[in-house]
């Protein structure tokens, strides 16, 4: 999960160039890396604690972002303005991806990651009220059809929905609200020195949490540690960058690329691949997302 989802964030534009071919393909780039970073978490989930592995995310992400903030931004990139905001928005983030990586850990990655992308959805369904944003009925029903598509997913009363489907979903509503957050931050402070905090404010809590739930890892799986950290450093300023070059709306319908590669790495490296009826109902959350993108696209040019 990109964290961006993480899932990514989807950071304002910031008056960059307009160059949407290169946005759209950074963007792609970076959901196709992120993907590695929740397999590396669901092989680790089998031999360390929930805590140590969210605290890795954290920890070498900071650890690699950091210098590149120093160098750009000076002290002041780790203290941005609106710091309660900002605290409240990483907090959601490391909510949704402690839960994101506890689904993970109990069911295949492809349908955990649908599941959180529930996330667009109830960010629709509350921006009238939480940001003031209009919202028409072709955007109401689109996230009508949207949550049918998550029943499908789930089909409760078929032995589907589990402890691993209710935490997916669970992470999709917390990073929906992490989402709204990142909204009403936007354009407060650079995106690269929203990210650098936010991974800093996750590895400040978890370290703090680490000495209850350490367990020595062995060189490989410390390398796999340090490669999660990497992989978040690498998918999100991808993500940075292609916000920075293209309009979000352009953006929001290729970030369900990320389905694709969660599908190809759950099924080679774990056999997982989802059935007929979760193909269904990925294929309606995902047409509904892009319908909404799409909407909003059209709202905006008009």
């Amino acid at each position: 999960m990109s964290a961006a989802p993480r899932r990514p964030t989807s950071p304002a534009p910031t008056g960059g160039p307009d160059r949407p071919l290169a946005a759209i393909g950074l963007l792609l780039i970076g959901m196709m890396v992120v993907p590695f970073m929740d397999a590396i978490a669901k092989h680790l989930s089998a031999s360390y604690d929930l805590v140590q592995i969210v605290w890795a995310r954290y920890f070498f992400h900071f650890f690699l972002i950091a210098p590149l903030v120093l160098w750009r931004f000076g002290w002041r990139g780790l203290t941005p303005p609106r710091l309660a905001a900002q605290i409240l928005r990483g907090g959601l983030l490391l909510g949704s991806t402690m839960l994101f990586f506890a689904a993970i850990a109990l069911m295949p990655l492809a349908d955990a990651l649908a599941l959180v992308f529930v996330a667009p959805l109830i960010v629709t369904a509350l921006s009238p009220w939480i940001l003031g944003e209009k919202v028409g009925p072709r955007r109401y029903t689109a996230v009508a059809v949207g949550f049918l598509g998550v029943l499908i997913i789930i089909r409760p009363g078929a032995g589907v929905f589990d402890l691993g489907a209710l935490l997916a979903l669970c992470a999709g509503s917390v990073f929906a609200f992490y989402l709204l957050a990142t909204r009403r931050l936007s354009g407060s402070s650079p995106a690269l020195v929203t990210l650098a905090f936010t991974a800093l404010l996750g590895a400040l809590i978890m370290t703090a949490l680490l000495p209850f739930h350490w367990r020595t890892p062995d060189p490989a799986d410390f390398a796999l540690m340090a490669s999660m950290g990497l992989i978040a450093a690498i998918g999100h300023l991808c993500v940075i960058r292609a916000y920075e070059w293209g309009e979000a709306s352009l953006l929001a319908p290729f970030s369900y690329s990320e389905i694709v590669t969660m599908t190809l790495v759950g099924y080679i490296f774990f056999g997982d691949f989802p059935d007929s009826w979760t193909w269904v109902g990925i294929a309606v959350v995902t047409t509904s997302g892009v319908y909404i993108s799409l909407r909003e696209r059209y709202r905006q040019k008009a």
